[in-house]
């Protein structure tokens, strides 16, 4: 580890995985990953939508759903933000909708914080569909969309982060990450994704700085990357943005890490120096 490494208390990190249809080989992988990333000084580490599982069949993560507070995924999740004194930002998992429902989950981001604690729960609003010849999803199929605005408080080292959760989806949204500006503008967001290879090469990159620029916050991306067991192909590049719409650090395919800092004097310099938050009328 450098020293730059070990004193930058702002450094995050986004994993990027190719995760399989086994919840246990992809919660290896996850912690090998969650491990470099602590490894390089991150305070703040965030998994891709469906890190735990990347199935056969849409029913697959059905029945891999967990209670709320229990169940493996949650334990493993919970334990690597306490072994390493982290932020967790866990990308997706399945968590059971209730009520007597066994068709459909709720796609859930679980945030955990250094001591181990569930710190906020985001259920994805936004189910994606999308047909293109050969090549369809239908995520309402299995899923119940949420639809609460989540973000944050977390502290890396001594600076204060307001973080804003969106799922995948989400981010072709705009109105959902000026929601999450009502109760005070994020300073980061967080997007863990499994973009498909057909959209992801298309608008990813240009959506991502988009919403970095708009809400003139750092976004982080971390995403699916590469072929999975199912066949299915996603896109990758995981990515941190600046509140500029820089890119300062990507990586296109196969499994790793993204890592960057959050500097809170470029936040407010691109903020003082374009006021557009202050500016916005409607």
């Amino acid at each position: 580890m450098t020293e730059s490494a070990r004193t930058d208390h702002s450094r995050i990190a986004a994993i990027q995985m190719v995760s399989t249809p086994s919840v246990q080989e992809n919660l290896d992988a996850a912690g090998r990953l969650i491990d470099e990333a602590a490894g390089q000084g991150a305070q703040l580490v965030a998994l891709p939508e469906y890190f735990c599982l990347m199935g056969r069949k849409d029913t697959d993560k059905v029945d891999a759903r967990e209670r709320p507070g229990h169940g493996p995924i949650q334990e493993f999740l919970a334990a690597a933000a306490r072994r390493h004194r982290i932020w967790l930002i866990g990308g997706t998992l399945p968590i059971e909708v209730g009520d007597g429902i066994t068709d459909r989950i709720r796609n859930t981001t679980l945030v955990f914080a250094p001591d181990g604690s569930l710190a906020a729960r985001y259920d994805k609003i936004h189910l994606f569909g999308f047909r293109k010849d050969a090549e369809h999803y239908d995520e309402s199929r299995t899923i119940q969309a949420g639809r609460d605005l989540v973000a944050f408080e977390a502290t890396l080292g001594d600076q204060p982060l307001r973080v804003g959760l969106s799922i995948c989806y989400d981010l072709r949204f705009p109105e959902l990450y000026r929601g999450l500006a009502f109760d005070g503008a994020p300073d980061l967001i967080v997007v863990p994704s499994a973009f498909t290879y057909t959209t992801g090469s298309a608008h990813w990159e240009i959506l991502l700085r988009a919403r970095a620029i708009e809400n003139q916050c750092y976004v982080l991306a971390p995403a699916q990357g590469g072929r999975h067991g199912n066949g299915r192909r996603t896109w990758g590049h995981s990515m941190l943005i600046d509140p500029w719409g820089v890119i300062v650090a990507e990586r296109d395919e196969g499994e790793g890490t993204v890592t960057g800092s959050i500097d809170p004097t470029r936040l407010a310099e691109v903020r003082e120096n374009l006021p557009a938050l202050k500016h916005r009328v409607l």
